[in-house]
This record gives C-alpha cells, sequence and structure tokens, in this order.
C-alpha cells in the first residue's frame, strides 16, 4: 500500500513539473493564420478595414498574416497608410497576390514580410497620374525604401513607378515594370510562386493551422461606398446643387432634403472611414449658421458671408486626405451646381407660360380687379403731374389729380387748400410734392 502511494506521488510530481516547464495549452495548439482580402479598388475605407485586420491579428496572437491582394490599385495616399500599417505590425505578414497587384497594390505587397504570387497573376504597373516629375519622384522613393526594408531590390521596385529605370535585361527604358509570378521568382523578388492558397499554406507548414477570415462589417462596408471617388462627388454634388436650389425657390421641399441628406451622407462616409473628425461637420454647421444669418438677418453682404463661404469651402477642403484633392472636388461640385441653379432660374421665369412643364414649379394663376381682387396701388404714373390740394399739407394731405384723390407729403412750407402742386419725388407708396410758384406757371 506504502508502495503504491510512492508510485502516485512521484506521478503526481511528474505532472506537475512538466505543467511547469511546458506553457499549458502550447503543445496542442495550432498555428492561427488570419486571412485580411484587399480586393478592388485601393481607398480610403480599405485602408481602415486593413488597418483594422491587423490590429486584431495581433490582438489575437496570429502567428501570420496573409493578405489576400486582388487589386487594379488606388489611391496613392490610402496605399501609404497601409503600407505603414503593415510595416508596424508585430505579426509576421505574406502578401498573396492572387490576381493582380497592380500600382498601389503593388507597394502593399512589397510592404509584406514575403511575397507569394499565385501562377498568373502580375504586379507593377504602378506609374503615377498625373504624370509629373514630383509625383514620380516621390512614388518611386517610396517603392524603392520599401524594398530595401524588407531585402528586395530597389531597382525593381522603382521600375514599376518610373519609366526612366532601366535594368539589363529585365526592363527597357521608357517601359514600366509589370512581372509574372515566374518574372519575379526568377528575379528573386519573390519567395513564393503558387497554385492557390492551400499550395501557400502546405509550403509554410500551416496546413493544419486555424484560419481566421476577417470579414468587413457593415460600416466598414459603407464607408467604403461612400468615400469612393465617384460616389462622394456625386453626394458632394447633390449636397452643393439642392441647398443653392432650395434657395432660390419660395418654401422648403425636396430639394433642400436631398441636400441635406446628401450632404449628411459625405461626412458620415468620411468620419467612418477615418479621413475627417467631428471637427468638419461644425465647421460646415458654423459656416452654414454665417451665410443664414447673412441672407435673413444682416442688411447687405459683409464678414459674417465671407467667413460663412470660408467656413464651408474649409470643411469639405479638410474632409480629403490632401487640400489639392480636395479643391478639385469641390471645384467640379460648384461648377455643376452653378449650371444647374442657372437652369433651374431660367426655367422657373418661363414657368408661368401655360403649356410648359415648368409651369407646376411655380402659380399659374392671376387676381384680377374684375374677379375682385385689389392689389397695393403705385404712384409711378403721377411723376410731374399736377394737382390741387384739398386739405392743408401739414405736411401730409390729400391732392386731387384730375379726380384721383391722392395722400401727398409737402417737401417744404405747409401748403393750404386750393394750392396747385406738382409732383417731385416718388418713394414705393409716398409720393412728395411742392407748390407751384408764379414763375412756375409763367414757364
Amino acid at each position: 500500500m506504502r508502495a503504491k502511494r510512492g508510485v502516485i506521488g512521484v506521478f503526481v510530481l511528474v505532472l506537475i513539473v512538466v505543467g511547469l516547464l511546458v506553457p499549458a495549452g502550447k503543445c496542442a495548439a495550432a498555428p492561427k493564420v488570419y486571412i485580411v482580402p484587399l480586393q478592388g479598388q485601393i481607398e480610403h475605407g480599405l485602408a481602415s478595414f486593413i488597418a483594422r485586420g491587423l490590429r486584431e491579428a495581433s490582438d489575437a496572437g496570429a502567428d501570420v498574416v496573409i493578405i489576400d491582394i486582388d487589386t487594379p490599385g488606388g489611391y496613392v495616399d490610402s496605399a501609404l497608410k497601409m503600407r505603414d500599417a503593415i510595416i508596424s505590425s508585430e505579426v509576421r505578414t505574406i502578401a498573396y497576390v492572387d490576381s493582380r497587384a497592380w500600382s498601389a497594390g503593388a507597394l502593399i505587397a512589397i510592404a509584406c514580410d514575403d511575397i507569394a504570387m499565385k501562377m498568373g497573376s502580375s504586379m507593377g504597373a504602378a506609374e503615377t497620374r498625373p504624370k509629373e516629375e514630383k509625383y514620380i519622384s516621390a512614388v518611386r522613393a517610396e517603392f524603392e525604401a520599401t524594398a530595401e526594408l524588407r531585402g528586395r531590390d530597389p531597382a525593381v521596385a522603382g521600375a514599376m513607378v518610373d519609366a526612366d529605370v532601366e535594368i539589363p535585361g529585365v526592363i527597357e527604358r521608357g517601359k514600366i515594370l509589370t512581372l509574372t509570378a515566374t518574372a519575379a521568382e526568377n528575379l528573386g523578388f519573390i519567395e513564393y510562386k503558387v497554385k492557390d492558397l492551400d499550395d501557400l499554406l502546405g509550403l509554410l507548414g500551416l496546413s493544419g493551422a486555424e484560419i481566421v477570415d476577417v470579414k468587413q462589417t457593415s460600416a466598414e462596408w459603407f464607408a467604403r461606398l461612400l468615400t469612393n471617388q465617384v460616389a462622394a462627388e456625386v453626394l458632394l454634388t447633390l449636397g452643393l446643387v439642392g441647398l443653392a436650389v432650395e434657395l432660390v425657390t419660395p418654401g422648403f421641399g425636396i430639394p433642400g432634403t436631398i441636400g441635406i441628406v446628401s450632404i449628411g451622407l459625405f461626412f458620415g462616409g468620411r468620419i467612418m472611414a477615418g479621413l475627417a473628425g467631428w471637427e468638419v461637420i461644425v465647421l460646415f454647421l458654423v459656416g452654414l449658421t454665417l451665410l443664414l444669418l447673412e441672407v435673413f438677418v444682416i442688411p447687405g453682404f459683409g464678414v459674417a458671408g465671407i467667413l460663412g463661404i470660408v467656413s464651408v469651402i474649409a470643411s469639405f477642403v479638410l474632409s480629403y486626405p490632401s487640400p489639392g484633392e480636395g479643391a478639385a472636388a469641390l471645384g467640379i461640385a460648384i461648377g455643376i451646381a452653378i449650371a444647374v441653379v442657372a437652369l433651374v432660374i431660367f426655367l422657373l421665369s418661363r414657368g408661368g407660360r401655360k403649356g410648359r412643364a415648368p409651369a407646376k414649379l411655380v402659380l399659374d394663376h392671376t387676381e384680377t380687379p374684375e374677379e375682385g381682387y385689389l392689389a397695393v396701388e403705385t404712384y409711378e404714373s403721377l411723376y410731374g403731374a399736377e394737382g390741387i390740394v384739398v386739405t392743408p399739407l401739414k405736411p401730409v394731405g390729400i391732392v386731387d389729380f384730375d379726380g384721383r384723390r391722392v395722400e401727398a407729403i409737402s417737401e417744404g412750407p405747409f401748403v393750404m387748400g386750393g394750392a396747385r402742386v406738382r409732383v417731385i419725388r416718388i418713394e414705393g407708396n409716398k409720393v412728395f410734392v411742392r407748390p407751384i410758384t408764379q414763375m412756375d406757371q409763367e414757364d
């Protein structure tokens, strides 16, 4: 019995020692691989998604992050954000070029620790738009510096951007480099040429790994949609057109509603994508308030109106990654808005004519004296007319102009009844008269 207890004690002691030497679950845990898809145009919403995927992989203790790339390119500034996020990631990153990594997509692939290209895929074609020296120089430097950081040939990376780079036997001067999987492998620019993703996992020794596919959330998908170049321009244009049309038409209706919703979606998408903060909305509202005060409260046009315009313009420009990009987008939207407002004013000016479609936008109804309607009397026709004072002008009284009795104001001394006067000035519904002297009568 004592021997049995001794055996049990030794067994328990062995288990304790093993538990201390080997971290719990380490020997049995499968490696964890995060797969983050990078598909479609590279834009601001996608950059936020990639950054979030890398953070989640790091927080979960992933062994590898595979960025599944299939993109024709997109915004360079968004690609730079992705590049920086990949380089700063603590998790090993592998670019898997599924079909193509063109333009900005090539920079993202080069930024990863390793590159794997699927047979039939391509990478490169990163010439800038616009094709100007300052842009080519900046982007080429980013490609070359990133390649050097990852131990790749910077000349090959630079040739993807700058047609002036010549590599004997690879690319001649005047052409932009685009590599197939085989060409990239022969140059030693990539680590793996594979048949598919499973083949890559096998080469990495991760066939039995736990795979985590990072999915876009609804908010990220919506942010990508709203920050798309075309969608953003449409929303900005609709917003300006809607508000501008509302200012030149009576009441508040459909154009104003469309304008407010469009501007709300424009700013909302940029905030969700991390392109801007709530300060741009505050700046826009301040500017809009100043403009409304200038139009409806403060007479004339002055400091409030100028500050309002500056604030509104600044809110839109600051919503873009660069002032140049924001100014260009805003310029297009303003141009379209001016054209639409001019068209609306033209149509409204013709809208009262029967048989025309714009007539539905304005009242096509008349109220004549024959129908019992009375209008405010005007006195422009009395200018220069002569009349007889009915009641003394002290200085206001009644003057008879050939049977038409009008309240008049004497400009000068009191005028007694029966005197002749002449109309010298009319201001709105006020008639100013002056007595006719003997000299005037002789003239």
